[in-house]
């Protein structure tokens, strides 16, 4: 899961339709090098440069490939990789997110990576990313990076308070938040009102916003209630911030805790340089990490996000060839160590966490957490989901209706969405 991706619709647009060939038009002459087209979805500014100059070495190894870098913003890539799909003009190299990977699937615009080059070294990969890339028994994506929600805290501020420990449970945070605005006149947490970061709330109730083994959507369920309630009270109380429902919320809360306005929320690893950057996180070591808390349950963990690198099935066997390259080259146990020293990111295979890599202590607290991590159901529509809570949830953060309305009417948009399920 990645935001705040930094590119304007211009620039991408103009980029987008100089370069989305696929396997149509970008092979260049008969006898020169393959020309092929990857769509990156990252942050321009602080990771592409890092793909950019892999790519560069790629080049270098594989004189007969060229490869055409396009960074797309995040939040347009998927609708523009789908219309371009659909009309055979898709790029050869997609970084899908883990949630598009079954969509795109499904329709059939991935090659299925089952025996290729490309997934060679797929025992190396954690199970669990690999999972996350198959549907109906095929493996559709490369486990490129890999990403959950963690409880991330000024450890200065928790001291300042006597707290020694990070919180266990909910209840536990907002002690610990009233603790630490008493003694140091600070905000202890603040909260997000996005589903995706409200999804953790269900999981510590044993609860979804669906059951896909089921066919049933269960957003409305007691157990789902019971978290969204525990999600709903953090926006109240001493040292609990309120609700942020403006457009802007993301960059607020981002920007309070890295400059040690508020003590603790919950965020990713895609945050872990700008968390750097801030001045409460000058020392490295000042960051805290840990597990979100735990539900009533007993049951803590957040969802698993993170991208894959995926081959359009409509590219020509050459470029196909071509792409599976460049997806087995970036996905290299060097790669993925070149990554996430740079950019600060999780790999998805364990050799590539070297002693060098795990000396960030950002990447060492997040690669703690990640067992705690649980794998989205292989449901196409499954990430498509958190638009109607996304809508909702903000509604009900900012007391413009209750709970019980708020998740009736997501549990309506919900139904539209896999019309066949129950309710």
């Amino acid at each position: 899961m990645r935001r705040g991706i930094a590119a304007t619709a211009l620039v991408a647009s103009l980029a987008l339709a100089a370069t989305a060939c696929g396997g149509t038009d970008s092979g260049g002459d008969a006898d020169g090098p393959v020309t092929i087209t990857w769509w990156d979805t990252s942050n321009a500014t602080n990771e592409a440069p890092t793909y950019k100059a892999l790519v560069k070495e790629f080049e270098k190894a594989n004189k007969d490939i060229k490869v055409e870098f396009v960074n797309v913003p995040f939040d347009q890539a998927q609708n523009k990789f789908d219309t371009a799909a659909g009309s055979k003009g898709a790029p050869d190299v997609l970084r899908s997110e883990v949630g598009w990977t079954p969509a795109f699937a499904k329709k059939g615009f991935f090659l299925p990576l089952d025996g290729t080059e490309a997934l060679a070294d797929r025992s190396k990969f954690q199970a669990s990313l690999i999972e996350q890339a198959t549907y109906e028994g095929k493996t559709y994506g490369v486990p490129f990076t890999t990403d959950t929600l963690a409880l991330v805290y000024n450890k200065a501020l928790f001291e300042e308070a006597g707290i020694k420990e990070a919180p266990k449970t909910w209840d536990d945070l907002k002690t610990a938040a009233a603790t630490i605005k008493d003694k140091t006149g600070v905000d202890g947490y603040w909260g997000s009102t996005q589903a995706y970061y409200a999804q953790s709330f269900l999981y510590g109730e044993g609860a979804d916003t669906v059951d896909a083994d089921a066919k049933k959507i269960t957003v409305t369920s007691p157990a789902a209630k019971k978290g969204y309630e525990t999600w709903q009270g953090l926006f109240d109380g001493k040292g609990l911030h309120k609700a942020d429902t403006t457009a802007d919320a993301y960059a607020h809360i981002q920007e309070a805790f890295v400059s040690g306005k508020v003590a603790s929320i919950i965020q990713g690893p895609w945050e872990i340089t700008n968390f750097y950057a801030g001045s409460a996180f000058k020392d490295k070591a000042n960051l805290g990490i840990a597990t979100v808390p735990a539900g009533s349950t007993g049951k803590a963990g957040a969802p698993t996000g993170g991208h894959n690198l995926s081959v359009y099935a409509g590219s020509d066997k050459a470029h196909q060839q071509a792409a599976l390259k460049l997806v087995k080259f970036m996905t290299s146990a060097k790669a993925q160590e070149t990554i996430a020293l740079k950019n600060s990111t999780l790999p998805t295979r364990d050799d590539a966490y070297t002693a060098e890599v795990k000396a960030d202590p950002g990447i060492a607290g997040y690669q703690a957490v990640l067992p705690a991590a649980q794998p989205r159901p292989a449901l196409p529509e499954y990430s498509s989901l958190w638009g109607p809570l996304d809508t909702e949830l903000n509604q009900i953060a900012g007391g413009k209706e209750s709970l019980d309305k708020g998740l009736g009417n997501a549990e309506t948009a919900i139904a539209k969405l896999v019309p066949d399920f129950s309710k």
